[in-house]
């Protein structure tokens, strides 16, 4: 009986067995690599390589696709002005129209043309990653050719928007009322806005590179934002307040002093000065 009993029992196991780690194939982990969204150091990369790439370009490619990119911003306030002529007043007005400031932003960042305040933050990477005199200078050439190629595109535009027939009376009155917004700003404010603004600009660019097909709902959403939030931008509202001096309802040394003046120097403080240096010490801090 008792070995009946010693043939009856179970062998004890004397370790817990555990299952073993799936097996993945070559094609799995390739689909788990590509899953992963990329390190900050390849953004870093990404956003660095076409700065230097925007460095070389000649000036004659520079002033022509920074003139595009100024006059192709008028869409932002054509856009605004034709939805809040054409929304009812009161309400969500506001909320809806602003949706029009996003309209500029899509044509100059999918047309791939030289817009000023993306450059506050791809621009300046090469020049951090190797801050020579060489690289400083020609920081200093591509921001003085793309500003004043944005400029003259924005003034242009506004001058044709309000000298030819092309909007009714109601949408015409909407555009004035935009300018005389932003100037409701003073200089300090301009400035303090437009630290915010370059700030969400190079964010945007941040994110561009691993968007893949949410590019249009990033940009969508960020410049949306923007306008929602009255942040001062240095293009965009060229067009706004310039529209406003040819009406005659402001000064160029307004425009200048009041509005472009501390509006500039707010997007580099917020683009430049802020995200870029902050993005750049992180990436230097992981390598």
């Amino acid at each position: 009986m008792k070995r009946d009993q010693e043939q009856g029992e179970e062998p004890r196991q004397t370790q817990e067995s555990t299952p073993e780690d799936p097996e993945l194939s070559r094609e799995e982990e390739e689909d788990v690599g590509e899953s992963q969204l990329p390190r900050a150091v390849v953004l870093h990369e990404i956003i660095r390589t076409q700065g230097d790439h925007e460095l070389e370009r000649t000036i004659a490619a520079l002033a022509w696709s920074a003139l595009a990119a100024g006059l192709t911003m008028g869409l932002s306030l054509m856009a605004m002005g034709l939805l809040n002529a054409n929304l009812p007043e009161g309400g969500y007005s506001k909320v809806i129209a602003s949706f029009g400031y996003s309209a500029g932003f899509l044509a100059v960042i999918l047309a791939r043309q030289q817009l000023f305040t993306e450059n506050t933050l791809t621009a300046v990477l090469p020049v951090m990653s190797e801050p020579t005199l060489h690289n400083f200078g020609r920081l200093a050439r591509l921001w003085s050719i793309v500003l004043v190629g944005n400029l003259i595109g924005t003034i242009l535009v506004a001058y044709v928007v309000l000298h030819l027939p092309l909007f009714d009376a109601k949408t015409d009155a909407k555009f004035l009322e935009i300018g005389t917004h932003v100037m409701e700003n003073d200089a300090s404010a301009m400035f303090a806005k437009g630290i915010v603004s370059g700030w969400m600009i190079a964010t945007m660019v941040w994110m561009l590179p691993a968007a893949e097909n949410a590019r249009i709902w990033i940009i969508v959403l960020i410049t949306y934002l923007m306008a929602l939030g009255d942040f001062t931008h240095i293009v965009v509202g060229s067009v706004e307040v310039a529209y406003l001096v040819f009406a005659g309802e402001a000064s160029w040394s307004d425009f200048l002093l009041t509005f472009a003046g501390p509006t500039l120097a707010g997007n580099i403080v917020g683009g430049s000065l802020i995200f870029a240096l902050i993005s750049h010490a992180q990436v230097r801090s992981d390598t």
